[in-house]
C-alpha cells in the first residue's frame, strides 16, 4: 500500500501501456505512488495472438486486469477517461467523476476506421467472428482469390503478412488452389524492420505462392475490387481483407498531432504539458505495436518515478522492435532498433531471438502473464 502524502498517479487504459506502466511504477517507486487505474475493461486479451484464431490455432489469453493491477499494488476504477483539465490536474471520467493527480499517463489507445468503403476490416478483438467463415470457404474450395490491402496509414504491418501466409498454407494443406495477394503502400515487406527482414519476408511470401504489391496507393471501389495507383492496376479478389486506419483519441485539454494523435517527447511527456505523459497507440509515434506501446509505458513511468523522487530510476533506452511472425509453419523472428520510425540493425532467424521467447515483449507486463498463467494451470 501506497504511504501517507504519497505521489498521485492516475493511469488511463486497460491495455498494453497501462498495466505496463503500472507495473513498473511499482518496481521503481514502491510506496512512494499511490496509482489509480481508470480501466475501461475487465479483461486484457492477448491481442497479438487473435491472428490465428480463425485458423484453429490457440485462443488468445485473457486475464483479469484486477489481478495484474493488484500486482501493481494500483486501484482499478472501471470507467473510462474522458478529458483532462491540465491546470487543475484533474481527470475526468465519461461516468462523471473527477480525478485529482500529481501525474497522468495516457494509455487509452486509438480508433479503429475502415479506410476503404468496401472490404472486411481486420479488428483484432473479434477476428475469429470476422475471418473463420472465410477460411472455412477457402478448406472448402470456394473461393479461389483472396486480397489483404491496407490503406496509405499503416501503423502496424505484421497481421497483414500473417494473415496472407496462413491463408496460403490452408489452402495448400486442403489441396485447394487460392490466389492470395498482399497489398502495401510499404516500400518493401515489413519495412519497418530493414532491409535485411524486408528481403526475408520477401523469400518467405514467394516460397508460399503469395503475391506482393508494393509502393502502393489502393482503392477498393468495389466489394471484389482493388484498384492500386499508380499504374491502375485493378485485382479482382472473391474477397477483399483490408487493414483499419488508426486515430487518435483528440483528447480535449491536451494538443492534438495529426490525425487526432497526442504529441509527445522521449520519455512520453505530453508536449508543451507539465506532469502529463501518454504511451500507446494515443501517441503521435508512427509505429503502432504492443512492445513499442511497453517500452513508452517504461520510459513515462520511469520519468513520474522521478518526480515522485524514486531513487535509480533507470536512464531511457533506444526503441527496439520485436516482431514473431507467424506463418502456418515455424515462425520467423524478428528484431530491429528503430531510428525515425525505421528499423536499423535488423536481426532475423527461425529460433527466438529473445528470451524468453513471446510474441508480446513487454518488460514487466510479460513477466507478470506467465506468473498469472502458472498460478492458473498450478
Amino acid at each position: 500500500m501506497a504511504g501517507e502524502g504519497a505521489f498521485r498517479v492516475v493511469i488511463a487504459g486497460s491495455g498494453v501501456a497501462a498495466l505496463e506502466a503500472a507495473l513498473a511504477l511499482h518496481d521503481l517507486a514502491g510506496e512512494l505512488v499511490q496509482v489509480t487505474l481508470l480501466a475501461p475493461d475487465a479483461q486484457l486479451a492477448y491481442r497479438p495472438m487473435t491472428v490465428g484464431e480463425p485458423f484453429s490455432l490457440p485462443p488468445a489469453r485473457h486475464h483479469s486486469v484486477a489481478r495484474i493491477a493488484e500486482r501493481a499494488g494500483a486501484e482499478v476504477i472501471a470507467d473510462r477517461f474522458a478529458h483532462v483539465d491540465a491546470g487543475e490536474r484533474i481527470a475526468h471520467t465519461e461516468g462523471g467523476d473527477e480525478h485529482h493527480y500529481d501525474a497522468l499517463i495516457l494509455a487509452i489507445g486509438a480508433r479503429l476506421r475502415a479506410p476503404f468503403a468496401h472490404g472486411i476490416v481486420i479488428d483484432d478483438r473479434r477476428m475469429d467472428e470476422l475471418l473463420r467463415g472465410i477460411v472455412q470457404d477457402v478448406e472448402g474450395g470456394y473461393l479461389r482469390s483472396i486480397a489483404f490491402v491496407s490503406g496509405a496509414r499503416l501503423g502496424w504491418p505484421l497481421p497483414l503478412y500473417e494473415l496472407a501466409l496462413l491463408t496460403a498454407r490452408r489452402a495448400h494443406d486442403s489441396e485447394v488452389e487460392v490466389e492470395v495477394t498482399v497489398v502495401t503502400p510499404e516500400r518493401a515487406p515489413l519495412e519497418v524492420f530493414g532491409d535485411v527482414a524486408s528481403a526475408a519476408v520477401d523469400a518467405l511470401l514467394r516460397e508460399a505462392g503469395v503475391g506482393l504489391v508494393t509502393a502502393a496507393q489502393a482503392q477498393v471501389p468495389e466489394p471484389d475490387r482493388v484498384v492500386i495507383a499508380p499504374g491502375d492496376r485493378t485485382i479482382v479478389a472473391d474477397r477483399v481483407i483490408v487493414m483499419p486506419e488508426l486515430f487518435g483519441p483528440a483528447v480535449r485539454g491536451l494538443p492534438s498531432a495529426e490525425h487526432g494523435f497526442i504529441p509527445v517527447g522521449p520519455d512520453g511527456q505530453v508536449s508543451g504539458v507539465e506532469r502529463v505523459y501518454a504511451a500507446g497507440d494515443a501517441t503521435d509515434f508512427p509505429v503502432k505495436q504492443g512492445g513499442l506501446a511497453a517500452q513508452q509505458a517504461d520510459a513515462a513511468a520511469a520519468a513520474v518515478a522521478a518526480l515522485a523522487g524514486a531513487p535509480g530510476v533507470p536512464e531511457q533506452r533506444r526503441p527496439e522492435i520485436h516482431g514473431m511472425l507467424l506463418t502456418g509453419g515455424r515462425p520467423l523472428w524478428l528484431a530491429a532498433h528503430l531510428v525515425g520510425g525505421r528499423g536499423l540493425e535488423s536481426q532475423v532467424s527461425d529460433e527466438p531471438l529473445w528470451e524468453p521467447p513471446r510474441k508480446l515483449d513487454a518488460r514487466h507486463l510479460a513477466p507478470c502473464l506467465d506468473a498469472l498463467d502458472a498460478l492458473d494451470a498450478g
